[in-house]
């Protein structure tokens, strides 16, 4: 997973005179959780852009008075008026310790079932994993190249030796629907497989 690096400094005084001293001078505090005690620092406001204002997700390379900490961002508090940010919390990564993120989806290929007029619902457009740091992945592609009209992609296709999903395996991603400009096509032959697997089930009958 790609990483953006941040640079601060230690926090001598985290009270709220000293807090809000650094927010009036366009920094912000932030804390590391996940080793042996917490790590106060602050950092410039503008060095979160591209860690906040994105759909990607990142890892952050927290770099504080030199000691280069390896980090996810945990939570974030904005104003409710003015957006600013005012307080981050990160925790701080392992090489050896397993994670959990949410990971965007990315969708590829061309739906046969929306060419012929469907209607897609990506209805889980970020999926939650556990992996170990070096596994985590920029994204998680899912082929749609194959979904027909009534057709959904389910997370068991989605599977990955190098992490875990932390849903259901019959978690719908992404799927098909009917629409009213949908071509019948489609929906003829979703009926015709429909037919055909019910009378596959069904008994034989006596003579």
């Amino acid at each position: 997973m790609k990483s953006i690096t941040i640079k601060g400094s230690k926090r001598e005084s985290v009270g709220k005179v000293a807090t809000k001293a650094l927010r009036n001078a366009g920094m912000v505090p932030c804390v590391i959780y996940g080793g042996k005690t917490p790590i106060h620092f602050s950092a410039e406001e503008k060095a979160f852009k591209k860690l906040v204002y994105t759909p990607n997700v990142y890892t952050a390379s927290l770099n504080v008075d030199g000691e280069k900490i390896p980090a996810i961002l945990q939570d974030i508090q904005f104003h409710p008026v003015t957006d600013k940010i005012l307080h981050v919390d990160f925790y701080q990564l392992f090489e050896d310790k397993e994670i959990t993120m949410n990971i965007p989806v990315q969708l590829t290929g061309t739906s046969p079932g929306v060419l012929n007029g469907g209607s897609l619902r990506f209805t889980n457009r970020k999926l939650r994993v556990k992996a170990l740091p070096s596994n985590l992945p920029d994204f998680i592609e899912a082929d749609i190249s194959k979904l027909k009209i009534g057709h959904k992609l389910v997370i068991t296709s989605l599977f990955n030796d190098d992490y875990t999903f932390m849903h259901p395996d019959n978690t719908v991603v992404v799927q098909v629907r009917t629409s009213r400009n949908a071509s019948s096509e489609d929906e003829d032959e979703a009926v015709e497989e429909t037919a055909e697997a019910a009378e596959a089930a069904a008994p034989a009958a006596t003579e």
